[in-house]
């Protein structure tokens, strides 16, 4: 297991992803342990671009409810009618919002958070088990390379279920 990630200096946000997904896949590959994925997975997001939170909101009966993070505490539970978190849930597709002032019914955890990206999680099923909620303190800080390099991530990190 590696204990730590590389992550190239001076790299545009590609290059960082194209560096860091192999190591992801290696650092989850052969651990079964579904908490020690999760937060080794938002731990390597947090360190290889210094979003301001990342982290798993899980299925649980009829709400999602907060998993492995890093970053300030968050909310702890959030309705699958609420936010982007639960849009994600409902929609099952990954969500970009450059400014989450604009995002009708947007639950502020952090005022500190300016823009978001939340993508499905899903099981062997095809059902979501799961949702990926990245934030940053910068408005319009996601683009199609996060979506195409985070669902990339995802991928791997569902074959670990």
């Amino acid at each position: 297991m590696a204990e730590t990630l590389y992550i190239p200096e001076n790299a545009s946000r590609k290059e960082v992803y194209d560096s860091i997904i192999p190591q992801i896949e290696g650092l989850l590959s052969g651990e079964t342990d579904e908490i020690a994925n999760l937060s080794n997975f938002v731990a390597a997001l947090k360190e290889a671009f210094d979003f301001f939170w990342v982290g798993f909101y899980i299925k649980r009966e009829n709400q999602l409810v907060l998993g492995p993070f890093q970053g300030p505490i968050a909310c702890t539970r959030i309705n699958f009618d609420k936010g982007v978190c639960g849009f994600t849930y409902r929609t099952k597709e990954t969500v970009i919002v450059p400014n989450v002032d604009e995002f009708p019914g947007h639950i502020a955890c952090s005022s500190a958070s300016k823009s978001e990206i939340v993508l499905p999680v899903f099981d062997k099923n095809g059902e979501v088990l799961m949702v990926l909620d990245v934030d940053s303190d910068k408005l319009d800080d996601f683009s199609e390379v996060d979506k195409e390099g985070l669902e990339q991530l995802v991928k791997i990190l569902e074959k670990t279920f």
